[in-house]
């Protein structure tokens, strides 16, 4: 295939490989990070000259060592588990794929690999096996062992995680939410640093407060989205939801970085509605 069918099927398999990267990561945010990174050391090793008979599988391989590169880099975000000052957010269903992410974490990383690969995905225990670098009847051990603590684990109380955060970083979030939700963006644009980034995550990156500007108007002429205050993940973020959608369940959300007063980063995952999928997600009041 040439470089523009090839970068067509990588869009194409970006939601597979964010399924795979979330679970192995045990966070939807983290797993989009090992998505980018597989997808540009696929890039890179594509322009390097590599043959690929299996895109998919080649894919797998290049996330599932994203995937480990990035838990040994180590947790960077501070959470606790805490039940108060939140609204019910849904009524757990023990179904494979609708597992929280977090939980599969709990999985040694065999058996992670082998049940979202085989369970999630629907893949072959042979090609768990050449995924993961093992043999197909270490693969199947792996599977049947992390079946059964992931029926367990699925049987357990869910903790809900809420940002640790002063008031002072509470209360900037939520003025970002609610001049949103008035459509003050004149009075975001305000906020904005002069080398704010913006990340429409699967779509494209800006830079600069006047390269920024016409995403806010987008949204202004965008009615169907209501807003509200939450946390994705024990990160606090900006919920995004479908008014005409009968279900309470956000489809995407944003998150922002400050420094001081100033927004220096913007993440918006409107383009990556795969991200929302079992997250973690609560609202704040």
């Amino acid at each position: 295939m040439n470089d523009e069918q090839f970068e067509d099927r990588l869009r194409e398999l970006r939601p597979r490989l964010h399924r795979y990267c979330a679970r192995m990561t045990g966070s939807t945010v983290d797993g989009e990070d090992a998505v980018q990174d597989a997808l540009v050391n696929a890039l890179r090793a594509r322009s390097e000259g590599v043959a690929v008979d299996n895109l998919e599988g080649w894919l797998l391989r290049i996330a599932h060592n994203s995937s480990l590169d990035f838990l040994r880099r180590g947790a960077r975000h501070k959470v606790v588990p805490l039940t108060a000052d939140i609204e019910d957010t849904s009524t757990f269903e023990p179904h494979i794929v609708e597992v929280g992410f977090h939980r599969f974490l709990r999985l040694p990383g065999l058996q992670r690999c082998a049940v979202i690969l085989k369970d999630v995905l629907g893949h072959s225990v042979e090609e768990v096996a050449g995924i993961a670098g093992c043999t197909p009847a270490a693969a199947k051990s792996a599977l049947q062992r992390g079946r059964v603590t992931l029926r367990q684990l699925a049987q357990l109380p869910d903790e809900t995680r809420l940002p640790l955060m002063s008031d002072e970083d509470r209360n900037k979030v939520s003025t970002y939410v609610r001049l949103f939700q008035h459509g003050d963006f004149d009075a975001i644009r305000g906020m904005l640093a002069d080398d704010v980034k913006l990340d429409l995550v699967n779509r494209l990156k800006l830079e600069g407060r006047e390269g920024i500007g016409p995403y806010f108007t987008r949204y202004a002429g965008a009615p169907q989205w209501r807003f509200a205050f939450g946390a994705i993940e024990g990160r606090p973020a900006m919920l995004v939801f479908d008014k005409d959608s009968p279900t309470r369940q956000p489809v995407h959300f944003v998150l922002i970085d400050w420094r001081g007063d100033s927004i220096v980063a913007i993440r918006d995952f409107l383009f990556a509605p795969y991200a929302i999928e079992a997250a973690d997600w609560v609202l704040l009041a």
